[in-house]
């Protein structure tokens, strides 16, 4: 279906519709009357938690956010009548059930590794660490295939986790589409580890991995308060990387160097024209997500994000976005499906 077949469909599907009445789960996401077939917005969810680390919620996280989505109200004062383009969820079949199966093995690898066991010296643990890495290499392809129906369709693609690894399958469908664009990776880690924890796909490493994404031009790091010396490293000698550390954005605006609004301009303008949107939810304040994976003090606002996202779309086109590592309660998932509106808003808008 066509753009033009697309809005004709959609025409149809509000000729009943009330914005203004209750959520109904009979409806798609945010409780809109909408299909993948017409909806401008495509949210592709990624229920996948295989190689966290820690907190193990983040399997449930879009089916959290559906469940919250219906109790947000559609009008945004920045752009009332954005939710008429159409935001469709869709899942990709078999992926939860499979990583259930898959992160019993990884905690029986995890717990060996942090009780100091060698890898490389037992058979066992390095074939549940073949089969793990295989299992995200595929779980990654079938993202790209999935997002890629919708790329070439001419919809927008937003991808909801589940952990930070499943965010390279998108970015790797992204990079059949586009030339080259660059990352806006907000998040309380880095995720620049190479194979973390000896896993090739792991949540922690998803930026090193994104790195080697020949069309990925630079990647801006927001809200980062936890990493470690083999991230720093990199980032110093990596000319695609730069860093705004939370703790150093923070005091420049407690000493009354800059105002968030100045720290926006610097992180907006060391990004290309073309960018895409990484958001882990620990990011932001644990205030705004106390159930995700790996929680951190300090970290951005709500609106501090949202301002940031606002300021972006004006003057950078938002190819795609991800929303991941949201736990499985349902404050954390409120926090989360506003965010995820907010996203879906300034990219439709972005590129209309």
């Amino acid at each position: 279906m066509n753009k033009r077949m697309r809005e004709k469909s959609r025409k149809i599907a509000l000729a009943k519709f009330n914005p203004n009445g209750v959520g109904l789960s009979t409806h798609g996401i945010f409780g809109l009357p909408f299909t993948s077939t017409n909806a401008e917005i495509i949210v592709l969810g990624a229920p996948w938690n295989v190689t966290v680390s820690a907190g193990v919620g983040t399997i449930h996280g879009p089916k959290r956010i559906l469940e919250a989505s219906l109790q947000i109200d559609l009008y945004n004062e920045t752009y009332p009548d954005f939710w008429k383009a159409g935001i469709s969820m869709v899942k990709i079949p078999g992926m939860k059930k499979l990583s259930v199966v898959v992160r019993k093995e990884t905690e029986k690898y995890i717990r060996f590794i942090t009780h100091g066991g060698r890898v490389n010296n037992n058979l066992y643990m390095e074939s549940i660490q073949h089969v793990i890495d295989e299992k995200c290499r595929a779980v990654n392809a079938s993202i790209k295939e999935k997002a890629l129906q919708f790329l070439e369709n001419g919809q927008m693609v937003c991808l909801v986790g589940g952990d930070h690894s499943t965010s390279l399958g998108l970015l790797q469908a992204q990079s059949e589409i586009h030339e080259e664009f660059g990352i806006l990776h907000i998040d309380a880690h880095a995720d620049l580890r190479k194979a973390y924890e000896g896993l090739q796909f792991s949540h922690g490493s998803v930026m090193f991995n994104a790195l080697s994404i020949n069309q990925v031009k630079k990647i801006v790091q927001v809200g980062v308060r936890d990493y470690c010396k083999e991230e720093t490293d990199r980032i110093a000698v990596e000319s695609k990387l730069m860093m705004f550390p939370w703790k150093k954005m923070a005091y420049r605006m407690f000493e009354g160097e800059t105002s968030w609004e100045g720290i926006c301009n610097e992180i907006i303008d060391s990004l290309p024209s073309k960018v895409y949107v990484s958001f882990d939810i620990d990011g932001l304040d644990p205030s705004c997500c106390p159930n995700t994976g790996t929680p951190v003090p300090g970290g951005l606002s709500y609106d501090q994000v949202v301002y940031l996202l606002q300021q972006l779309h004006k003057k950078k086109t938002i190819i795609g976005c991800d929303l991941v590592e949201v736990g499985n309660h349902p404050w954390d998932a409120n926090v989360g499906a506003r965010l995820l509106y907010e996203l879906c808003m300034f990219m439709y808008k972005s590129l209309v």
